[in-house]
């Protein structure tokens, strides 16, 4: 739960996962629950679905994470928030 290690996240952050027993424990959910965290899972009668998440993750782990040897944590951590955040324009793509 990285975002909570941040600056306070904006009231009614989803925390997207699949249903994982980590993420399924009562103990999971009550320290997001005390964080004003909104759960998101994959599950009958959900309406937060989960699919986008789940194919994003699997994309970022295809093209960039299982071709790449990372010496530390900490240069990981750093591609993948390079990655994450951004900005589209950076890309090279033209903006409408």
């Amino acid at each position: 739960m990285l975002a909570i290690q941040q600056p306070r996240p904006q009231p009614g952050l989803i925390h997207h996962s699949d249903r994982g027993s980590q993420y399924a424990s009562h103990d999971y959910q009550n320290a997001l629950a005390a964080k004003e965290i909104r759960p998101s899972m994959s599950r009958k009668g959900n309406r937060w679905d989960n699919a986008p998440m789940e194919s994003f993750f699997h994309t970022l782990k295809t093209e960039l994470v299982h071709h790449k040897n990372y010496a530390t944590r900490e240069e990981a951590k750093r591609d993948l928030f390079r990655n994450c955040l951004a900005v589209p324009s950076e890309s090279g793509g033209s903006q409408a």
